[in-house]
């Protein structure tokens, strides 16, 4: 399960929304992966539809206490990326949570289908692994020792992938 508040005594430089206590599961390696790279991370529950004021307080605070890049993870009518992005210019990464009725399928469209204007980058149904990747990229392109710790991931996933089919 994953962990509510502040992965270091630092200042978090990466948020992960949950819209629900139920997407934490879901949301867990997006924590995992900023982890492994030694990137703090503060995790909250926050719902754009039972929780809106705080919602946006929340996201146009952000900035100023040095957040970088939000993960937002919802499902169902997935709003929470969206009402997210539509109040600050921070990068704001999309994560669609399978939910039961329409498996995501109904979270990814929340997310995917942004007005002109108000981007979220969005991944897989259930992708959290990748927005935690898309934000250590994005971080990476001010760091150049996060940019090669990537380089280094990304080289032992080929070199694992390679051994694999020999």
């Amino acid at each position: 399960m994953i962990l509510l508040g502040t992965d270091k005594s630092t200042n978090p430089l990466v948020a992960i929304l949950l819209g629900s206590t139920s997407d934490a599961d879901t949301m867990e390696p997006a924590r995992q992966i900023l982890k492994e790279f030694d990137v703090s991370c503060e995790v909250k529950v926050l719902s754009a539809h039972r929780t809106p004021e705080q919602t946006i307080e929340y996201a146009k605070a952000a900035k100023g206490r040095g957040i970088k890049v939000i993960i937002a993870g919802a499902g169902g009518a997935a709003h929470l990326a969206g009402i997210v992005a539509a109040v600050t210019t921070l990068p704001v990464i999309g994560v669609p949570v399978k939910s039961k009725t329409l498996n995501g399928f109904d979270s990814l469209l929340s997310m995917v289908q942004m007005p002109a204007g108000i981007p979220v980058a969005t991944v897989a149904i259930d992708g959290a692994l990748n927005a935690g990747l898309l934000a250590l990229e994005i971080l990476a392109l001010s760091n150049s020792e996060l940019s090669t710790k990537l380089d280094a991931y990304r080289t032992k996933m080929q070199e694992k992938v390679l051994k694999s089919s020999a």
